[in-house]
Formats: structure tokens, C-alpha cells, sequence
């Protein structure tokens, strides 16, 4: 084959991916607004009744806006025909509800949009320098000469040992122009936006493998153990037998170190309070800069929950599917064997037996005839803003009427009735005697709190309290009967409670006499 006939194969192949297949549709641009708006940067998994529903509102709007080329149909078709085109994958979120989330391919898409939309520079100083820090730094990390390796360190250690000297001497110090700051600017945030969908497809690869090796497992025809042996070894060189796997684990230790992640923030704050910052980035570059280490961290979160699936899947599957089916055998085979001893008994040796190869048709009285449908699951009516002037007035003495208990009143009232001549038997009977205003439902629960506060013990009995409603209703309730201390008699952890004074039945003779004379 010629050197322009594999050229050729190679570009019909990547034309054939997923990623040019929706760049090259004709209605790739109402597409990618959509994916754009409804999964963000982000791409966190939206409900399958939502998307259906979000991608219906957004078609409409755009036929209001007088675009022609929509998709047509309903939004569960739609997303069914994304998803035959492998840019949406549809799965189970952690507590078992389907969700849409983009794939891969897409997000490719969707980042190359977004860099052609972005005003770029083709060549600047700024890119010429990363090209040469880059070169640079590669070489003093990879390259197998110790000596060159301690040159180049030797001669970046004294260059930047010159430049602190500089400046501590009170040098010029050289500022940024906006060119170079706006060039900067745009090659970081084109490297951040192409970090989700790299995530994706880390996750992605993960999804593969355990389709891979589930489907092995149950064709396999060989001993259980060696089954086993087998899975453990495949599933130990997971992270480092393909290309994803060992760039995720390089990403992960890095970002395990809290030092690094602490650096990489601290950076981006100094880059975002830059004085040019505020004429280069718009609000959104911002909140896409000031969000890097949260995406970071929600990617990896998501390409571990997807490694923990796998795990969980393969050991709950060689763990009880197996098992299982073994108990089942075995209780078969020991069912067979007790019937066919109990048969041989009561036969003669030439005796036989018709067996029904399929057992009798089951009868069912009430088969279920329609399935949940998520299609069904609509979002309710959007709530409309009503008119402050149609509002009902509201007073003060309203409002407080609605609240609380006025414990504060409560207490003042509780203090007032234990320290008067004229004491109250119990909780219910100081209610009663309340004012309207202070026998609300609400007061009963206040007083209880405030009797089990200084730890009064309510008995056995019910007693009623007669309340009355802010509108002049009233109200019954039946309430464990909570009786009221003594004024007269000391608390039961006063010492006088301990021994009788000379006016109780229970003194001696000697008190008696002695207050008698």
C-alpha cells in the first residue's frame, strides 16, 4: 500500500469516530448547544425524564428563534438516536436511577467547538517560550546522560539564582504585557476544558473491561479456581495493562498530594487577581479557572466509583452466582437421589416411569400489562410569579398569632402561680386559668418543656386542656397530667426534706413538747 493510500485509510478511519460522525451531521450545531447547555462543563448526569423534557424545551425555543434544521420527534427519541450515535450513554447513578451522560466523543466535540470559538493567537511569544520551558524540562527529566542531566540543572539553578539576586537588589521588574497574558489565559483554558472529557474516557475504558471480563468469565469452561486465578491477575494489572489506566494513575498521584493541589490553587487565585485579568477573561472563563481543582477531583471521583463498580460486580458475581448455582445442584442431585431410593424401594428392577420433561403450565390470575414508563415522569408546570398587589395584608399581631410558644410569658406565668398564696394543682389548671392569647395549641407544647426543663414527672392520669385557636376556635386535648410542686414543701434535694421539722406528725416528743411550750 502506498504512503497516500494509508493516509488515506487512516482519515477515513478517524472520520468514522463518533466525535467528526456528530461534527459532520448537518444539524451538528443545534446539537452541541444543546449537550452544551444541558450538561455544562461539567458533565454531571442528568435524570433521563429531565433530559427528555430540557431537550423538548430547548428544540422548541429554537424554532421560536426561527432555526429550520431541528431534530424531530419527541425528546426520548431524540436521546435514543444520540445514543445509537455513541454520544450519550445511559446509566445507573448510586442510588438506581437511570441517567444520561455524555460520552467521550462528545466531549471531544464539544471542547473542539468551544476552542474554535475562542479568539486565539496562531504564534506569540508566550507560545514560543512554553515551547521552550516544555523542551527543556522534558529533556532534564528523560534524558539518559547524568552528566547533561546535571548540566542542565546546574545551568537553570543558576539562572534562576541570577533573577532572585535581580530582584532582591531592587531590579526592574518586568510586567506581562496583555498579549502575553491573553495568550496564557487561552492555553490554559484550553488544556482545563480537554480534562472531562479525558476523564471520560478513563471511565469509559473501565465500563469495557468489566463487559470484557464479565463476558470471559461466563464463557470460560475451565475449573472455578482457575477462573478465579485468572480474574485476580486481570483485574490486579488493570490499572497498568492499557494506556487510560496508567495516565489515570499518574493524574491520581500527583493530586493525592495535598501540598500540589494547595500550590495549584494558590496559583490560580494570583493569576485571576492579575490587573489585566479583568479586561482578558469574561465571568464564565473565571468560574471555569476558579473551578479546575473541583473538576479535577470530581473526575477522579467519578472514574474510582466506576473502578469500585467493577470491582463490586466481578466479586459479587464470582461470589454468589457461582455458589449459588453450586447449592442448587447439589440440593437437585440430593432431591433426585431420595425420590429415585424411595421409588426403587416399592418396584421391581424392570419398573418404569413416564417424566415430564416440561412442567405443567402455571396459571397466573393477574399479569401486570404496563411498566413504569420514564417517559412519564414529567416535570410539573413551571410556579408563576404572582402580583404583590393581589397578596392578602398580613399584620404583625397575625404573624406571632401563627409562631411559636411564647415560652418567655409561659415562665413568668409558671414563676408567678408557684410563688402565690393560692397554688395550682397542675399543668392542665394553670392553662385553663391563661388568658386566650396564651392558650394556643402551641402554648400546651411550650409548657410541657418547660415542666420537663425543671424535671417534673408527669403521672399516669390524663387531664384536658381547653385551648383556643388564634380564630377563635376551640380545642380539647388529653394530656398525661403533670402536677405542680408545693410551694410549702421544700425540693426534694433541699436537707430539709430529709428530716421532719418539729410541725410534722413524724417528730419526737421532744420537738413536739418544745414547740407546745
Amino acid at each position: 500500500m502506498s504512503d497516500i493510500a494509508a493516509e488515506l485509510a487512516r482519515v477515513k478511519g478517524a472520520f468514522g469516530q463518533p466525535t467528526l460522525t456528530l461534527l459532520h451531521q448537518r444539524q451538528a450545531p443545534v446539537v452541541i448547544t444543546i449537550f452544551r447547555t444541558a450538561f455544562g462543563r461539567t458533565n454531571h448526569p442528568i435524570p433521563t425524564a429531565r433530559l427528555h423534557t430540557q431537550v423538548e424545551e430547548h428544540l422548541a425555543a429554537m424554532r421560536l428563534a426561527g432555526e429550520q434544521d431541528v431534530p424531530v420527534g419527541s425528546g426520548r427519541e431524540i436521546c435514543q438516536r444520540w445514543m445509537r450515535g455513541q454520544w450519550l450513554v445511559r446509566s445507573l447513578d448510586e442510588q438506581g436511577h437511570e441517567v444520561y451522560a455524555l460520552t467521550s466523543h462528545a466531549q471531544q466535540a464539544l471542547e473542539l467547538v468551544k476552542n474554535l470559538a475562542r479568539d486565539r493567537a496562531t504564534l506569540s511569544e508566550h507560545r514560543v517560550a512554553t515551547i521552550l520551558g516544555t523542551v527543556r524540562r522534558f529533556n532534564s527529566e528523560a534524558n539518559p546522560d547524568r552528566t547533561a542531566r546535571v548540566t542542565i540543572l546546574n545551568e537553570e539553578i543558576a539562572r534562576l539564582q541570577a533573577e532572585r539576586d535581580r530582584l532582591v537588589d531592587g531590579g526592574d521588574l518586568a510586567g506581562a504585557t496583555e498579549d502575553y497574558m491573553l495568550e496564557g489565559f487561552t492555553e490554559l483554558l484550553s488544556l482545563i476544558s480537554a480534562l472531562p472529557s479525558d476523564f471520560a474516557r478513563v471511565e469509559e475504558r473501565f465500563a469495557t473491561i468489566r463487559a470484557e471480563i464479565l463476558a470471559a468469565f461466563r464463557a470460560e469452561d475451565r475449573p472455578a479456581g482457575e477462573v478465579i486465578d485468572d480474574y485476580l491477575a486481570r483485574a490486579d494489572a488493570l490499572m497498568t495493562a492499557t494506556h487510560e489506566g496508567r495516565a489515570f494513575e499518574g493524574a491520581f498521584a500527583l493530586l493525592r498530594d495535598d501540598a500540589l493541589v494547595t500550590r495549584l490553587r494558590e496559583d490560580l487565585t494570583d493569576l485571576l487577581e492579575h490587573p489585566l485579568s479583568d479586561r482578558i477573561l469574561s465571568d464564565a472563563d473565571r468560574a471555569e479557572l476558579r473551578g479546575t481543582v473541583r473538576l479535577v477531583r470530581d473526575g477522579l471521583d467519578r472514574v474510582l466509583a466506576q473502578r469500585s463498580r467493577v470491582t463490586a460486580t466481578l466479586k459479587e458475581y464470582i461470589v454468589s452466582h457461582d455458589a449459588a448455582r453450586d447449592r442448587e445442584l447439589e440440593q437437585t442431585l440430593r432431591q433426585v437421589e431420595s425420590e429415585l431410593m424411595t421409588w426403587m424401594a416399592t418396584t421391581g428392577p424392570r419398573a418404569t416411569h413416564d417424566v415430564v420433561l416440561l412442567p405443567a403450565r402455571t396459571g397466573v390470575e393477574h399479569l401486570r400489562e404496563r411498566f413504569h414508563d420514564p417517559a412519564d415522569d414529567v416535570l410539573p408546570e413551571r410556579i408563576g410569579i404572582p402580583d404583590p398587589a393581589l397578596a392578602p395584608p398580613v399584620s404583625l399581631a397575625e404573624l406571632v398569632a401563627q409562631g411559636g410558644p411564647k415560652l418567655t410569658s409561659l415562665r413568668e406565668r409558671l414563676d408567678a402561680v408557684l410563688g402565690s398564696l393560692q397554688p395550682v394543682g397542675s399543668l392542665g389548671a394553670l392553662f385553663d386559668a391563661l388568658e386566650p392569647a396564651l392558650r394556643r395549641p402551641v402554648e400546651i407544647f411550650g409548657l410541657l418543656h418547660l415542666a420537663a426543663d425543671r424535671e417534673w414527672e408527669a403521672e399516669e392520669s390524663l387531664e384536658h386542656f381547653d385551648a383556643v385557636r388564634p380564630d377563635g376556635s376551640r380545642r380539647t386535648f388529653v394530656v398525661p397530667r403533670t402536677p405542680l410542686p408545693d410551694p410549702d414543701l421544700p425540693p426534694p434535694d433541699h436537707p430539709a426534706a430529709d428530716h421532719p421539722g418539729p410541725d410534722h406528725p413524724d417528730s419526737s416528743p421532744q420537738q413536739q413538747k418544745e414547740r407546745r411550750g
